[in-house]
């Protein structure tokens, strides 16, 4: 057998080789086309971190949200700032759960796609890898929001400091098309004790905080926006109930009726949000749907 035999059983040894090994690992997914997708989350799975798509966002718009009208004006501002190419800042929205804060910023991408807006969905411990995050957004056309909805962390959890290092103090620059709006129901995404308030003091009549509660308070104000959410008034979710109700084209025969059950449905759980609202703005929809179908089968 000559030598040019031996080396294509070689190579087609080493081929059949490559193809074993390759079978035992996922296939890598290949980057989105950011030119018609607007919206991905950033996944880890065995080993291997990349973009998933979501192929379809929530829809909701701005004029869905009632009752947070300065919170909204504001965030659309910075946006707006963003999407033009001019300074904007990291945002962080907090307050009780329902009060809209993750939806509005999902709004926005509904608002905002078409003049380049993208949003990213980053799970709060995967903020600490935003290098390899923002790897292939340098330089691009587009404007990428990373969204971490609920980011809180631990009193021992060394995650914070690695993201305060991460948002504001690390060598690596934060892209100019990148910002980060994230949610929490903790102002300073820690928990907060009363014996660390203690620990303030006054000094030339001004308030000088102890050493924990800088800390805590250092990693919030990396975020250069802070919008305060809080929960609504009676008349304020009623409103809303109506507005979700107007939107499902449900007009209800009784609407004091309606309002007595939409009050007993956000007492049962304990909160008038926006969700509350929502839920039973479907619920009220879904049982006048099975009445009048029942009515209707009726001789």
């Amino acid at each position: 057998m000559s030598q040019s035999d031996d080396m294509a059983r070689l190579l087609a040894g080493l081929e059949a080789l490559v193809k074993r090994v390759g079978s035992f690992y996922p296939h890598q997914p290949s980057a989105p086309d950011w030119a018609t997708v607007h919206a991905c989350r950033w996944r880890q799975h065995q080993g291997r971190a990349y973009f998933q798509e979501i192929p379809h966002p929530h829809a909701i718009s701005l004029a869905d949200l009632m009752g947070i009208e300065r919170q909204k004006d504001l965030l659309v501002k910075n946006t707006l700032q963003f999407v033009r190419g001019v300074p904007a800042n990291n945002a962080l929205l907090w307050g009780p759960r329902g009060t809209g804060k993750s939806s509005l910023i999902k709004a926005l991408l509904n608002e905002y796609a078409a003049e380049g807006l993208r949003i990213i969905e980053v799970e709060g411990h995967a903020l600490m890898e935003l290098g390899d995050i923002v790897d292939d957004l340098y330089g691009r056309p587009e404007r990428f929001v990373l969204f971490s909805d609920d980011l809180s962390f631990e009193a021992d959890d060394p995650g914070y400091k690695a993201l305060k290092a991460v948002l504001d103090g690390a060598l690596t620059a934060q892209p100019e098309n990148v910002l980060v709006y994230a949610t929490s129901n903790r102002r300073h995404l820690l928990p907060e004790y009363m014996d660390e308030n203690q620990a303030s003091h006054l000094r030339d009549g001004e308030i000088h905080h102890g050493e924990a509660v800088e800390e805590k308070i250092s990693l919030s104000e990396r975020f250069g926006l802070w919008l305060a959410f809080h929960p609504f008034s009676q008349g304020q979710y009623l409103d809303i109930v109506s507005h979700w109700l107007g939107v499902l084209e449900v007009e209800p025969a009784d609407a004091e009726g309606m309002r007595r059950q939409a009050l007993q449905w956000a007492l049962l759980r304990g909160s008038r949000s926006g969700r509350a609202a929502w839920q039973f703005a479907r619920d009220y929809a879904g049982r006048m749907a099975l009445d009048g179908a029942a009515n209707e089968g009726q001789p």
